[in-house]
This record gives structure tokens, C-alpha cells and sequence, in this order.
């Protein structure tokens, strides 16, 4: 496709505006002439070739064209006499340069906004641009419009006539028949047919298959005076002062996000709302960079006007600070779970008159071989070690859940829940003692040793990408324990939780029923500290699960222990209680958070389990995991499933109760 730019008029109503250079060259704005506004326009939307008709100062022009340094080939040609002849003989003169092509064609005083050559362009049809909001002018061009059609274009014409503007898309066809017509007319020999407008060609032309492209109130107008020229530059000042606001989550920008940026800021002054590492991790994976050079990075993109913080996923709270004009998104949330978010954008909006802008969202496979790539990246253990400590200072509460096998860690890995325009899923994996003995079917009492604990973890680390919280039971001999913290944190774990018992393992769950002792807070503190000497990193944890509720030694005890524990190194600690009812828990929290509001708790509610992620927060929890419920779910299907093919003598009631085998192998990553 060819832009075609007719510039060969005299512009004699301009006055000394246009005494030493062409109309199209009069300057609209501070930094911008009619004729740069049109090219540069053009280059940003992908069209290289023009062909542009020249007459008076046709070196100026070109001398002009070329000082621009714009992507564009541009063919000049002059028409010789056009001082004594229209438009239709300067098409003439360019006619072997625009045979058998589509064109763009534009009169080169004619101003209009980005969004009216964005709608000529996707015009999947021959089309003039029209205007059914304004009055029918008494000079300018009028379309003649019938059936859905263009019928004619002229000045004279009034009855069925809608006012249009000279800025045309013609596919090759009724291009050709126009140029053929245009041809017949200059080669005709009667000197009235190079005087008059090439649209009277046109009118002649039956078979012509042009529609109206309505830009209502749009800016699109030529600039034939002075009055003009007001009018269209205060236009552009109201225009320019537009404002659009995108959102993203994204930390790596690929051509994808540029087209898109590139398409929002022709609309007025971009706003890029950076969604905070909080709800991004709520919403898609974690994020490779934290906010604030995912900030950095979208403030240093040419075009972008403005870069603010986005808190959570809802659009409300920037659209009502910013109000902005337009909202620009990619289509792909017009159905799915980010719908809701989408209806309250477009409601926020009407409420003060903005517009939703929405682009065709882009698949490119290389799009997604990005994204898999970052999720490799995350799967290594030098970055999966530090996402978990991240992920509490990010997010402020963390969700585990328990995995015992590479499928239970897909499971925790991809299980997504969709919720008020959101995705709520866990942020890392539990590796139970509990449940992984029980997987072997074994007793919990540290039967099953580090290194077949050790395959398990493997086992789930080569198919997921999320941080590991490990149970360390009670960490054994100080000695022992020291080279489970190095084996754990080269394989890339982010968390040991060991408790303050000693001797013989016994489940907690059992409390007071079975002989327990605790281990004394110096010894208990000594084993922390010899931990923490033997890491290499920054990045691991080691938290500290207190027994003293459970074993019933009282709230002082814990707290005592809790503080003991910090300073001896601890990174975290955990205060766990076998009853229903989560009173002694809060309570720990609160006398804890009283004194320290910096380390961070974990809970297990497995008993008190009525009690909210929400209300947890609220007391100042950051870790909360579910330490066996894929265990227990299991057993009991798994148990179910065998009594029917018993009962049966057969497996067809069985299959009633079992998730086909083709959706379980879509859990398996096909790049293992």
C-alpha cells in the first residue's frame, strides 16, 4: 500500500502564510507542521512508500521532506502547470508511480486524529472518511451516501449528502478504475477536465464499491485559511492534552508490549500503571524484577508520559486520581475471569465520560516461549531459594500447601483459583515428614532418612518452579544438622522448619498422649546458630516451630522460646496448637507482634481450621501452610476407588470417581 499526499495547490487563501513555502508545511503546533503531523503519522502506522505531488517552492518541500528523517520513501513529482490546473492532472503526472497498488489518499492540508487513520487503515473495505455529527458545508466536499454507499463526491451536492473530508483508503481495484478514469480525463484533450476535482472522475464511475467511514466528531478538516488554522490548532491542543493509562505486569518487555505502547500514546499522553510485586504475584507468576525497576523500566520507553504504582488489579482507584480519556487493553479480557475487571473499568469510565480502547491482544509464539523461559529461570535453585523470603516481603502472607511427589507438587504448582478478577494459588510447596513417610507408608519418627527425602524433593523440584519449605522434623544432631542446611540450600530449598523436641519423633497431633520432650532452649538455640554459621547464602531460612502449646507448657514458655530463638538466628518462627479453637494462637501472635513486628510467623492450621488467610494477616501471620490436606484427600478417593472394582467385579462404576488420564498428563511439563 502506497499514501498518496497531493501538495501541489497554491494555498493562496493562507495569505503570507504561505508566501515562501507550501500550505502543507504551515506550522499547527510548536513543533509540528501539517505535512511532518501527516508523514510521521504515517511511518508510525507502517506505511513506507508515498508518492507526493509538488508545484510552487517544490524545493523547499522536498529539502523540508527530507530534513525530517523519517522511514519513509518518498517519491516527488511535480506537476508543471499547477497554476493552471487542479489536483486531478498532479494524480496524472504521478501516474506511473501508483498503478495497480492500494493507496492512502490524503489532500496535504487535511489535519486529523490518529484514531480516524487508524480506522481508515483497518477499513477492510474501499472507504471515505465522513462526518454525520457536523453541518452540510456550503464549499467543501459533500458524499451523496445510498445503500451503504458513496455514491458521489462533490461540492454541489446537498440532498442524501453527509459533509466528508478528501482522506480515502481505495484497495487496488477501485483504485485502478479511479486512476483509469483520472487517465481518460487529461489525455482527453479538454482543458476543463485537468481543471476540475478528480472526485468528478469519480462520479462517473458506476461500478465503484466505496463506503462512508463516519469520524463524527472527530478531528479530520482542512486547513484552507487562517480561521481554519485556528480552529484545527486549538483541536490538536485539546487533543494532545489527552491523557491514556495502561496497566502491566509484565518484566520483559517484547515487541508485543512496544506495539502496543506505540498504538496507546497516539491516542494523548500515556500514564503506564506498574502493578505492585503483591498483586502480581497474586495474579501470574512472581515476578522476575521487583516493582521498582519494572517502574524504572517502563519510565525509560520512548512516549511514556508518566509512570505510576498500581496496587492491586482493580483499575478504580488510578481512574478516579487520573480520570484519564482513554483506557487501552488488549481484547483478550473481554471473557474470562478478567472480565469483572473489565466491567468495572468501563463502568469507572462512564462515569465521567472516558473511553475503553481495545487492541487485538498478540499470540506470537515467541511471546510464550518468553514466558516459559522466565519459568525455567525460576525453577533453578539460585533463584527458587530467595522467591520465598521475597514472596512474604512482597506479598505480606504466603500460602503453602503440603506435596509429597512430582504430581502433588503440579498440583500445588498449577492449581489456580479465579476470584474478583484475580488468580488466587498457593506461592510454595510443603515437604511433610509426615506425609512423605506416609507415601511410603512408614511411621512419622524419622524413619525415612535424609536421603530418601532428599529424591523427593528432587523429584518435585524437576517439574515445578515454586519456593520449598522443607520439615526438618527435629533437625537431628547439631552436627547432622549442619550438613542439612548446606544439601538444602545448594538444592536450591528456601526454608527448614525444625522443632524443639528431642529423642524419638513423635507427630505433634498427639500432644500430651505420647511421651514428648522438648529440648532445652540453649541446646535448641545452639543447633539454630550452627545452622546459620554453615550457610552460604543470604537467601535461606531457617524457622523455628515451638512445641510449648502443644505439649501444654504455657504461653510464657513459647514466647520466652520464641525470643530465644530469634536471636540466636532464626528466621522465622512457627507456633503450632492442636486445638480447635484458635484463641492461644492469636494470643501468641499478638504478645509476639508486640515486641517484634519484623520476623515473620508461620502457622499450620490443620486443627483450627475455621480461621481465615484474612484473619490470619490481620494478626500478623506471613506463612500459612496446609500441611497435609492433598494427603488426606487422597487416600480416602484412592480407598473408594478399590471398594468399587471389589464390589463390582469391574472398573466401569470406578471410572465415575476418576479424572480421566488425558487431564492428569496436561499436568506433566512436556520439556522434562
Amino acid at each position: 500500500m502506497k499514501a498518496l499526499i497531493l501538495n501541489s495547490g497554491l494555498g493562496s487563501r493562507m495569505g503570507v502564510l504561505t508566501s515562501e513555502h507550501p500550505k502543507c508545511m504551515t506550522e499547527i503546533s510548536a513543533r509540528e507542521t501539517i505535512l511532518s503531523r501527516q508523514l510521521r503519522m504515517l511511518a508510525d502506522a507502517g506505511i513506507t512508500d508515498v508518492v507526493m505531488t509538488t508545484g510552487a517552492f517544490d524545493s523547499v518541500l522536498v529539502s523540508y521532506c527530507n530534513s525530517l528523517e523519517l522511514p519513509l520513501h518518498i517519491t516527488f513529482v511535480k506537476n508543471p502547470v499547477y497554476d493552471r490546473t487542479n489536483y486531478i492532472y498532479s494524480i496524472y503526472c504521478a501516474r506511473e508511480y501508483l498503478r495497480d497498488t492500494a493507496v492512502i489518499l490524503m489532500h496535504g492540508d487535511l489535519v486529523f486524529e490518529n484514531t480516524v487513520l487508524d480506522d481508515v487503515l483497518a477499513s477492510a473495505q474501499s472507504c471515505m472518511t465522513v462526518s454525520t455529527s457536523l453541518e452540510l458545508p456550503e464549499k467543501d466536499f459533500k458524499a451523496v451516501i445510498a445503500d451503504g454507499r458513496v455514491q458521489k463526491v462533490g461540492i454541489e451536492f446537498f440532498n442524501d449528502a453527509v459533509a466528508a473530508q478528501p482522506l480515502y483508503k481505495l484497495l487496488e481495484a477501485d483504485w485502478n478504475l479511479w486512476l483509469a478514469r483520472i487517465i481518460t480525463y487529461c489525455e482527453s484533450g479538454d482543458a476543463a477536465k485537468t481543471t476540475c476535482y478528480a472526485e468528478h472522475a469519480l462520479n462517473e464511475i458506476a461500478e465503484k464499491d466505496i463506503v462512508p467511514l463516519d469520524v463524527a466528531d472527530r478531528l479530520c478538516a482542512e486547513i484552507d485559511n487562517p480561521a481554519d488554522l485556528a480552529v484545527v490548532s486549538a483541536r490538536l491542543r485539546e487533543i494532545e492534552s489527552r491523557t491514556v493509562y495502561m496497566c502491566f505486569s509484565t518484566d520483559m518487555i517484547h515487541s508485543g508490549h512496544i506495539a502496543l505502547i506505540k498504538k496507546a500514546k497516539r491516542l494523548g499522553r500515556l500514564i503506564v500503571g506498574v502493578l505492585s510485586d503483591e498483586a502480581v504475584c497474586s495474579y501470574k507468576r512472581f515476578p522476575l524484577l521487583p516493582f521498582a525497576e519494572r517502574k524504572a523500566m517502563f519510565e525509560n520507553i520512548a512516549g511514556v508520559w508518566k509512570v505510576v504504582a498500581q496496587k492491586s488489579l482493580s483499575y478504580r482507584e488510578n481512574l478516579e486520581a487520573y480520570q484519564p480519556d482513554y483506557v487501552v487493553h488488549g481484547d483478550d479480557w473481554q471473557t474470562g475471569f478478567q472480565k469483572v475487571i473489565r466491567d468495572e473499568v468501563t463502568s469507572v469510565l462512564a462515569s465521567y465520560g472516558g473511553q475503553l480502547v481495545e487492541y487485538p491482544y498478540a499470540k506470537d509464539k515467541k511471546y510464550q516461549e518468553l514466558e516459559n523461559r522466565a519459568r525455567a529461570d525460576m525453577s533453578m535453585p539460585h533463584i527458587r531459594r530467595g522467591r520465598l523470603r521475597k514472596a512474604i516481603a512482597m506479598k505480606g502472607l504466603i500460602t503453602a500447601i503440603e506435596a509429597h511427589s512430582g504430581l502433588t507438587g503440579l498440583i500445588a504448582e498449577k492449581t489456580v483459583v479465579f476470584q474478583d478478577g484475580g488468580a488466587r494459588q498457593f506461592d510454595a510447596m510443603w515437604i511433610s515428614s509426615l506425609c512423605d513417610s506416609t507415601a511410603k507408608g512408614k511411621p512419622d519418627i524419622e524413619l525415612v532418612d535424609m536421603t530418601s527425602r532428599y529424591r523427593t524433593i528432587d523429584d518435585i523440584m524437576e517439574v515445578t518452579t515454586k519456593p520449598i519449605i522443607f520439615d526438618g522434623d527435629t533437625g537431628g544432631l547439631t552436627e547432622h544438622f549442619v550438613y542439612t542446611v548446606r544439601t538444602l540450600e545448594r538444592m536450591g530449598v528456601s526454608m527448614v522448619i525444625i522443632e524443639d523436641k528431642t529423642g524419638l519423633k513423635k507427630n505433634s497431633l498427639f500432644g500430651t498422649e505420647v511421651a514428648q520432650t522438648q529440648a532445652s532452649v540453649s541446646d535448641f538455640c545452639e543447633k539454630i546458630r550452627a545452622g546459620k554459621k554453615a550457610q552460604k547464602t543470604a537467601d535461606f531460612m531457617i524457622c523455628a516451630r515451638i512445641e510449648s502449646l502443644i505439649l501444654e507448657q504455657g504461653m510464657e514458655d513459647a514466647l520466652t522460646r520464641a525470643f530465644a530463638f530469634r536471636d540466636a538466628g532464626a528466621d522465622a518462627i512457627m507456633i503450632h496448637s492442636r486445638r480447635q479453637d484458635p484463641a492461644e494462637i492469636f494470643a501468641f501472635a499478638e504478645l509476639f507482634r508486640a515486641q517484634d513486628t519484623e520476623t515473620p510467623l508461620v502457622v499450620v492450621p490443620t486443627s483450627f481450621n475455621t480461621v481465615t488467610e484474612e484473619e490470619f494477616r490481620a494478626r500478623g501471620v506471613n506463612v500459612v501452610i496446609y500441611a497435609n490436606q492433598l494427603t488426606r484427600s487422597g487416600f480416602p478417593a484412592m480407598q473408594h476407588a478399590a471398594e468399587l472394582i471389589l464390589t463390582y467385579h469391574r472398573a466401569r462404576e470406578c471410572d465415575a470417581v476418576c479424572m480421566p488420564f488425558k487431564d492428569i498428563i496436561r499436568l506433566i511439563p512436556e520439556d522434562i
